[in-house]
């Protein structure tokens, strides 16, 4: 199965909605929900800023789950070969080359060995009222909301320069998730498909974000929190477009 062709460009030909759990490996929480919500999500991304435990994680969830797991790293020791896929993220906001390009080089070889399945993805930090991990982690100042025109030329650079993804993150645990309106804007100058992640406690605000123009949307912290919100935001899905 090639993740990208099979699943989320079949998704998105299909105006077919994805919701997406990120699980951080190294927090050890997912080993404590319920088996059957991890086969819920329509794909699992695995990666945190910081730390490692991802070979553990993914072999974990395989045992649970059929979904498409995906690497989401936020750093180069969270590789594992195990996933179906790895989201090569650039942050396309990053101030210095140190976060820009130097950890990809440091990769490179070890992915093309591996052969595992890898998309390249353009990543976004918007201010979602609070410092996050990435924002830590980084250095990188994130794009204030009111630059709607900021964030929708820096999304589509990042559909120029050849990325496949392109994800808009309010940033862990965000206050404030990304607006409407922004989602709305960069929709509709992008082709490629469009991620949203960050601050999305309720099925509520998954709804706003897909009408908006997400394609996939992504809970992470929320989900941690509160293990059994899984199935309310699934059944919310369901019940609003039939999947």
């Amino acid at each position: 199965m090639a993740v990208l062709n099979d699943v989320i460009l079949s998704a998105k030909d299909q105006s077919r909605k994805l919701l997406v759990m990120l699980i951080d490996p190294e927090k050890q929480y997912y080993r404590e929900m319920r088996h059957s919500y991890l086969s819920l999500p329509d794909m699992i991304f695995v990666g945190g800023s910081t730390g490692s435990h991802t070979d553990a994680c993914i072999a974990y969830l395989r045992q649970f789950t059929e979904s498409p797991v995906l690497l989401f790293p936020g750093n180069i020791e969270q590789f594992s070969p195990l996933a179906d896929a790895l989201l090569f993220l650039s942050l396309l906001n990053a101030q210095t080359a140190d976060v820009l390009i130097k950890p990809h080089i440091h990769v490179a070889r070890q992915i093309l060995q591996a052969g595992i399945e890898t998309i390249p993805m353009g990543y976004i930090l918007i201010d979602g009222g609070r410092k996050s991990s990435v924002e830590i982690v980084t250095n990188c100042v994130p794009i204030p909301q009111c630059e709607i025109e900021t964030i929708v030329s820096t999304a589509v650079a990042g559909q120029l320069l050849g990325k496949q993804l392109i994800y808009l993150e309010a940033g862990s645990g965000a206050e404030t998730p990304i607006a409407s309106e922004i989602i709305r804007a960069v929709r509709t100058h992008l082709n490629t498909p469009l991620i949203v992640g960050g601050g999305i406690r309720t099925p509520h605000a998954m709804l706003q974000a897909y009408d908006a123009g997400a394609d996939i949307v992504v809970v992470g912290n929320h989900f941690e929190q509160f293990p059994d919100e899984i199935g309310n935001f699934v059944l919310t899905k369901r019940e609003i477009y039939g999947y």
